[in-house]
């Protein structure tokens, strides 16, 4: 059996449609079709039922399920384990980070690796989603989290509070609702009145913006999923933005920490059968130090 079908038969099952399985596979919707449809010409029979909201398994694809994913764990380990004897520094190594971090400082840590070692090829995946090391969907992970998974290895790089954000152009447009009102709000008692930007997707589930949602949601003029583009939306104009202090830049005032908000701290992880890996261990050890030097991103010395 071709492993590409059988990885395409199990996207299918856990997504339920061809296009949520292009997604996870990173490969597009005919290639899903091309593959399932060959692989049910070689079994000579049916694996899923097309409905109108999607694929269901049927019964002869719903009893391939368990052994299918047990082999895909086999070759997912077997892949693992042959990467861990391979001490060359080349190779791709394949790389997820947060936007926010990709976009202000990846570049330039990327560009300074990419000198000192040409034949390492990094693959850049910009997402805030949770990604499968064990499946290898990345090497390595760079993530803000609280709590990293326990089957993972790695370490803390850093402390990131957070803060409320305006910029001149909303400022030079209002004025205070009342004479004693302050301009600029220095505490979180003192933002009634204001334009707030709220916080929309995975971001939503975060500290600071569940209790701005709670106390000021009647004040959320617009909302964003993404970081980068919230702190554009506040040097705007738009409104005041809870951002991580890392995005500070010319452009944007920062008012007070919200003391609602914790910090967010910023991990670099992988799996423990990549860790002995040469290439992997070069970039884990070229991030922790390029972020070392980074003050806004308040690396943990340990």
């Amino acid at each position: 059996m071709d492993w590409n079908a059988l990885k395409t038969f199990l996207a299918i099952a856990r997504n339920g449609t061809l296009a949520g399985a292009a997604r996870e596979l990173n490969v597009n919707h005919s290639t899903v079709f091309r593959r399932l449809n060959t692989l049910e010409e070689s079994f000579g029979c049916r694996l899923f039922e097309r409905l109108n909201d999607g694929y269901q398994l049927t019964p002869v694809g719903d009893s391939l399920i368990e052994r299918s994913e047990q082999i895909a764990n086999s070759f997912d380990d077997l892949q693992r384990l042959l990467s861990g004897q391979d001490s060359r520094p080349s190779g791709s190594v394949r790389l997820t980070a947060p936007e926010n971090i990709a976009f202000h400082y990846l570049p330039r840590y990327l560009a300074r690796f990419r000198q000192q070692y040409p034949e390492i090829e990094v693959e850049l995946v910009i997402s805030n989603q949770d990604f499968n090391l064990s499946k290898r969907e990345a090497d390595i992970a760079i993530r803000a989290t609280n709590n990293p998974p326990e089957h993972l290895v790695g370490r803390k790089l850093g402390e990131i509070p957070w803060s409320l954000y305006g910029s001149q152009n909303y400022f030079s447009g209002i004025a205070p609702e009342q004479e004693n009102d302050p301009l600029f709000p220095n505490s979180s008692k003192q933002l009634q009145g204001h334009r707030l930007i709220g916080a929309d997707g995975e971001l939503c589930r975060l500290p600071g913006f569940r209790w701005l949602q709670k106390h000021y949601a009647d004040q959320i003029v617009t909302t964003g999923n993404s970081l980068v583009a919230m702190s554009y939306l506040a040097e705007a104009g738009l409104g005041l933005a809870l951002l991580p202090d890392d995005q500070n830049r010319n452009g944007l005032n920062r008012l007070f920490p919200l003391e609602q908000a914790q910090k967010s701290h910023l991990w670099i992880l992988t799996h423990p059968d990549l860790r002995h890996v040469q290439r992997v261990q070069l970039l884990m050890r070229h991030m922790i130090n390029s972020i070392s030097k980074e003050p806004r991103l308040g690396f943990v010395n340990k």
